[in-house]
C-alpha cells in the first residue's frame, strides 16, 4: 500500500493549489482518503476526507467553503483543491487511507507535501 502526495508549493495569500494523492497497491474504490496537515510546532490537524462507496465529503471548519476534496478512482488519485489560501494554511499536507474516514488516525499514510502561503 502506497500513497504519494504532490502538488504543494509556494503561493501568495488568496491563491490556489491542487494537491494530488496517488495511491497504489490497493483498489481505491474501497477506501476512504483523508487529508491532514501539520504546521511547525503544532499538532497534526485533520483537514478533509472523502468516503469510499458513497463519496461523502467532510471538512474541518477551518477549510470549509475554501477546500474541495474529490476522487478519480480510474486514476487511483484523490485531489484537494485549495482556494483562497491563507498564511495559516501553511503546513505539510499528508494523505491517508483507511476503510472509513477518521479525523485522528487512518491506517495508511503517504509522505507529505509542503504548502507555504505568503502574505
Amino acid at each position: 500500500v502506497q500513497l504519494q502526495a504532490s502538488g504543494g508549493g509556494l503561493v501568495q495569500l488568496g491563491g490556489s493549489l491542487r494537491l494530488s494523492c496517488a495511491v497504489s497497491g490497493f483498489t481505491l474504490d474501497y477506501y476512504a482518503i483523508g487529508w491532514f496537515r501539520q504546521a511547525p510546532g503544532k499538532e497534526r490537524e485533520w483537514v478533509s476526507c472523502i468516503s469510499s462507496s458513497n463519496e461523502n465529503t467532510y471538512y474541518a471548519d477551518s477549510v470549509k467553503g475554501r477546500f474541495t476534496i474529490s476522487r478519480d478512482n480510474a486514476k487511483n488519485t484523490v485531489y484537494l483543491q485549495m482556494n483562497s489560501l491563507k498564511p495559516e494554511d501553511t503546513a505539510v499536507y499528508y494523505c491517508a487511507a483507511d476503510r472509513g474516514c477518521g479525523t485522528t488516525y487512518m491506517g495508511y499514510w503517504g509522505q507529505g507535501t509542503q504548502v507555504t502561503v505568503s502574505s
